[in-house]
């Protein structure tokens, strides 16, 4: 019996170490990891793009696929919370919006600013 309960007892001690490993091992993530769908439209014309981000600590990174090979990356991300920012540099052109936002569960709303205008945008989490 002695032999029983001793090998109950080290067993116990042996899976309650591993979970403790386990958890304190785990990755968390950040709200704003993953696939989202964007919109925003502005007085520069209407943008809709597939946007993939990833969070690492407070920095973010990640892009803007806008279709026919277009793809604007992620640049200066940051993220604190559910606070976000970054910057996007518009192919072709001299513009860089600087975007903020906050997530929301499954959507994220925010402001883009680019040349003295400042426009409403908003991101939806695929699912």
């Amino acid at each position: 019996m002695k032999t029983s309960a001793l090998l109950l007892r080290s067993l116990a001690i042996v899976a309650s170490a591993a979970l403790v490993s386990c958890a304190s091992s785990a990755v968390t993530s950040s709200p704003a990891d993953g696939a989202w769908d964007f919109k925003m439209t502005s007085p520069f014309g209407a943008i809709s793009a597939n946007v993939s981000m990833q969070a690492a600590g407070s920095q973010l990174s990640g892009s803007f696929d806008l279709g026919d090979g277009r793809i604007w990356p992620i640049q200066n991300g940051a993220i604190e919370d559910n606070q976000l920012s970054f910057s996007l540099a518009r192919d072709g052109s001299p513009m860089v919006y600087e975007m903020s936002g906050v997530v929301d569960g499954g959507s994220v709303s925010g402001l883009a600013k680019a040349m003295g205008i400042e426009a409403p945008w908003e991101m939806t989490k695929k699912q």
